[in-house]
């Protein structure tokens, strides 16, 4: 039975790089993306790395949570009307704004980095459940650094700062991804998180000339810590791609389950915060309040 793959966010940057990679080591991949040109561009590459195994295409606005429960439903459907197992499932979608946004009336940063990926991966997790031994990747960053360690509301009082609210989402994806490594032991199911490095997408592109994304405190140390971060960003997707890839392929992660692989594809220690019984708690509570499985 062949190996299948979803990823999100997967039509340019690091999630094609990552399907590009994963295409190579003989999985048939699914991208999900908002554009259907986009999308189209993409399988044709896939299918030019493996035309065994077409790549295949599903459009969503993951920052939308119907339409992210609208895209678990159709995997499920077709993986049921197909019988094969869903092997990788890989949460590639990100998104950093210089602007605070409402998405149904939750800040837009902390619906696409954390609550898309948490609601995705638990309406899938029966199918991954029966395809083990399966594995989830969580892409994560560096900027979980700089985040508010506060989560006793979906946001954090005081001024909206764009780099900040991003590190503090993808801190909840963190939290949530260790805590799922645990629930799941001994299911078949392994989770890992995958931490890119960076590299020039639309995502760093242009936002980070934008001194706003930061607190006042560290708006004066900006130009120097942006070109810092700017170096860090500026090598090509394929190799910030290469984390996913192993995360979701290496032979010799088989056995194992809630490690971090970091920027050079090695196993790192967690950030500390993440791993907080109480920070993991909090971020469980808002999970299920603002993103319940089932649409009310």
């Amino acid at each position: 039975m062949r190996k299948t793959a979803v990823i999100t966010a997967g039509t340019a940057g690091i999630g094609l790089e990552t399907a590009l990679g994963l295409a190579a080591a003989g999985f048939a991949v699914t991208v999900v993306g908002r554009d259907a040109d986009r999308g189209a561009r993409a399988v044709a590459r896939i299918n030019a790395t493996s035309p065994d195994h077409p790549g295949r295409f599903l459009s969503a606005d993951l920052a939308s949570l119907d339409e992210v429960r609208t895209l678990a439903e159709r995997i499920n459907c077709d993986h049921a009307a197909s019988g094969e197992p869903l092997t990788v499932l890989v949460n590639n979608v990100g998104a950093m704004f210089a602007d605070r946004r409402d998405v149904g009336g939750v800040e837009a940063s902390f619906v696409v980095n954390h609550l898309s990926p948490y609601l995705l991966t638990e309406l899938l997790l029966p199918i991954l459940t029966a395809s083990a031994p399966s594995r989830i990747v969580n892409v994560t960053s560096g900027a979980v650094g700089v985040a508010k360690r506060v989560f006793d509301a979906v946001e954090p009082p005081g001024g909206y700062y764009g780099f900040h609210w991003y590190g503090r989402a993808k801190l909840a994806n963190l939290a949530y991804t260790l805590d799922l490594a645990a629930r799941l032991k001994g299911t078949g199911v392994s989770v890992f998180a995958a931490d890119p490095g960076g590299a020039a997408t639309d995502m760093t592109n242009g936002t980070l000339t934008d001194p706003k994304i930061v607190s006042p405190a560290l708006r004066l140390l900006w130009p120097l810590v942006r070109r810092t971060f700017e170096r860090s960003t500026s090598g090509p997707a394929s190799v910030a791609a290469r984390p996913s890839v192993v995360a979701a392929t290496d032979n010799a992660l088989a056995s194992h389950t809630g490690i971090v692989l970091g920027a050079r594809a090695r196993p790192v220690t967690p950030f500390r915060a993440a791993t907080d019984p109480r920070l993991v708690a909090a971020v469980r509570r808002l999970s299920e309040r603002y993103a319940p499985l089932s649409a009310a």
